[in-house]
């Protein structure tokens, strides 16, 4: 992908919502029969409870970073090199830049891809953006994208009527929803959920996401 197509179609994305993610092509093209349940929802159609749920469960420094969690990724460089299950590091706009331009493959030439993805999405779209389309395409179950979605099939109602407690725990099923599954929730899931609300209360509250419901 040139330099000049890949920014006009993130250009493009800051206004129109993605038709569909590289995720979706991946995961179409490798199973046969793969259906896909996506549903966008503008943000503000959507309870602010579910992306504080979300930053709260997967990245709270999120309204802060520059699209990286320095931090996080020495400790996880610390914490791999003996480690026989790795840690991530990813942020929220890591993941948006990954899961929605690029194929979930391995390779240091997609890894840099996604950091430019990164900071093209931080520059051009900002935050009230990136968090819109990554509740919007990511993966909550199999073959399901999105919290409307989501919402749909594992609580009957839209992402609007979502309770806070309904949010938190969509938001343990990541980041492997196939395994942590919406429909029957392990105990696990609804342990980390009470710790999900707990870091919600932590971060602030759904105020410190006002400027984007006004």
């Amino acid at each position: 992908m040139s330099i000049l197509l890949s920014v006009g179609v993130v250009v493009l994305y800051k206004y129109v919502a993605p038709p569909i993610s590289g995720m979706m092509v991946y995961k179409w093209w490798e199973q046969e029969n793969y259906s896909i349940d996506y549903r966008w929802k503008s943000l503000q159609e959507i309870d602010p409870s579910v992306p504080l749920a979300f930053m709260a469960s997967e990245d709270q420094k999120f309204l802060n970073h520059n699209g990286f969690d320095i931090v996080a990724i020495r400790k996880a460089i610390e914490t791999n090199k003996d480690a026989k299950k790795k840690r991530g590091a990813s942020t929220i706009s890591q993941q948006v830049a990954k899961n929605v331009f690029l194929l979930p493959t391995r390779s240091y030439f997609r890894k840099g891809l996604e950091v430019y993805f990164t900071f093209l999405i931080e520059f051009v779209w900002g935050k009230e953006r990136i968090m819109e389309v990554y509740i919007n395409v990511v993966e909550l179950g199999e073959g399901v994208y999105g919290i409307e979605a989501a919402s749909q099939n594992y609580f009957k109602k839209s992402a609007s009527k979502l309770s806070r407690i309904e949010a938190a725990l969509v938001a343990t099923s990541l980041p492997n929803p196939l395994f942590y599954s919406l429909a029957k929730p392990k105990a696990y899931m609804q342990k980390r959920k009470l710790w999900v609300l707990r870091q919600m209360n932590n971060l602030g509250g759904e105020g410190i996401l006002s400027e984007w419901y006004e």
